[in-house]
């Protein structure tokens, strides 16, 4: 007997306890569930910010694209407008040049004795008519000659030509004679800052490089306008170097380089300030 109602008390305990039991699984199962739902939606977050970050990768990628053809188009732009600068300028060299050549060569090759010399542009004196001389057997004066009045400066063309032409054919003591003639009579032409310059070449010609020196510093003084100063500068110094005034040769170059960047004598500077 005791041993049924034990039974059947087990039997009750176990029946009483089943529900708690369930009620606890369920319970773990709705955790499990909310769980699982959760990681899910972490895992969703994890691949939108990862999608994320990659748009915001490709964008910046883009950008920056988009700055370094905005960068390369602007140096494109400078380098051409540097480019045709830098040809104008070469051809307005080059056209002196041509202009100066030509003055040399007038000036080698002079008129034919008897025709008229072509008048000078806008400055000069008139040609002086030459006297007859007497024929043969012609009475002479029946008192001494008066001295001959001293002779105008030479037409600004000739002078200029004739020392240029010197210049060329090494002839330099006559070359700086010509130009600094030229400077006293012409003091206001378009070429007197060029004669001023040819005085230098011509003394660093002979190795005179102090003297070549002074010769530019006085176009840089009086001419601070001339078409000229880029290549004084230049010469100047490369005249310096000469010296073995190295730090003072330098800075001429520097000075040319970032005042006349666009000129023919810039690009001389440069190559001399690479080593």
């Amino acid at each position: 007997m005791t041993r049924r109602i034990a039974a059947a008390t087990l039997a009750a305990a176990a029946l009483l306890a089943a529900p708690p039991a369930r009620a606890a699984n369920k319970d773990i199962e709705r955790l499990s569930m909310q769980i699982a739902a959760l990681q899910g939606q972490l895992a969703d977050l994890q691949r939108a910010s990862e999608e994320t970050r990659a748009e915001l990768r490709r964008l910046t990628e883009l950008v920056a694209q988009q700055n370094d053809l905005l960068k390369k188009s602007g140096a494109d732009r400078r380098q051409l407008d540097e480019s045709v600068s830098q040809s104008f300028k070469e051809l307005d060299d080059r056209i002196a040049e041509i202009k100066e050549s030509i003055a040399g060569l007038r000036a080698q090759f002079p008129a034919p004795l008897g025709s008229p010399a072509p008048a000078p542009t806008g400055e000069g004196t008139a040609p002086v008519p030459s006297s007859p001389s007497p024929g043969p057997g012609a009475p002479g004066p029946a008192s001494p000659a008066a001295p001959a009045p001293p002779a105008s400066a030479p037409a600004p063309r000739e002078l200029y030509s004739q020392a240029y032409a010197d210049y060329a054919r090494g002839n330099y003591d006559l070359a700086i004679q010509g130009f600094t003639e030229y400077i006293r009579n012409y003091p206001d032409t378009d070429f007197t800052d060029n004669a001023q310059y040819w005085i230098g070449e011509c003394l660093y010609s002979k190795k005179m490089y102090e003297e070549a020196i002074e010769a530019w510093n006085t176009l840089f003084k009086d001419y601070p306008t001339s078409d000229k100063l880029p290549d004084g500068r230049v010469k100047k110094g490369m005249a310096l170097e000469r010296l073995g005034r190295k730090s003072q040769a330098l800075i001429e170059y520097r000075y040319v380089v970032d005042r006349y960047p666009n000129s023919q004598a810039a690009k001389i500077a440069r190559e001399r300030l690479t080593p």
